[in-house]
């Protein structure tokens, strides 16, 4: 069975992406973790109270690698574009994660290519994307002729 026609070709943009979640993902489970246990181990215990605030990376992280698993997988599966997880990484910010920022932005980035938009749409059973071109700028000319103004009262009408 040919399965070129029921599996698009991957985007380059796709794989890209792909890998930079992947990466992300393993960039956030370890700062995450680093991160909880210098919050538990630095207060002596008292921080297990501020724990659940720095699991955050690390549940994204895990979220990361499953979503860049099933990009990467072969035959592709149906899976959407996460816009959501590439904001989720922006806002790592907070937690002091820059890395996953650049990833997140680059993602967005990538997100709005044609391509990528089309790869997706073909994944998932859509039709492609085509683009519109925009409408050229034709003026419209009215056939009919305009009636001639009536003569003001006094006045001569104009002769041809």
């Amino acid at each position: 069975m040919n399965t070129q026609f029921t599996n698009p070709p991957k985007p380059t943009y796709v794989n890209v992406i792909a890998w930079m979640t992947l990466a992300s993902g393993i960039v956030n489970i370890i700062w995450g973790l680093i991160l909880t246990g210098s919050v538990i181990l630095g207060t002596f215990g008292f921080g297990l109270v501020c724990a659940p605030l720095t699991i955050l990376p690390t549940a994204l992280g895990i979220f990361e690698v499953i979503y860049a698993a099933k990009l990467l997988s072969n035959p592709p599966q149906r899976v959407q574009p996460s816009p959501t997880l590439a904001v989720l990484e922006i806002v790592t910010a907070l937690f002091g994660n820059f890395f996953s920022v650049v990833v997140g932005i680059l993602a967005l980035v990538f997100y709005n290519d044609l391509t990528v938009r089309d790869y997706f749409a073909r994944l998932n059973g859509a039709e492609p994307l085509v683009p519109v071109p925009p409408a050229s700028p034709t003026p419209i000319v009215d056939a009919t002729p305009t009636p001639e103004e009536p003569p003001l009262p006094g006045e001569e009408p104009p002769r041809a």
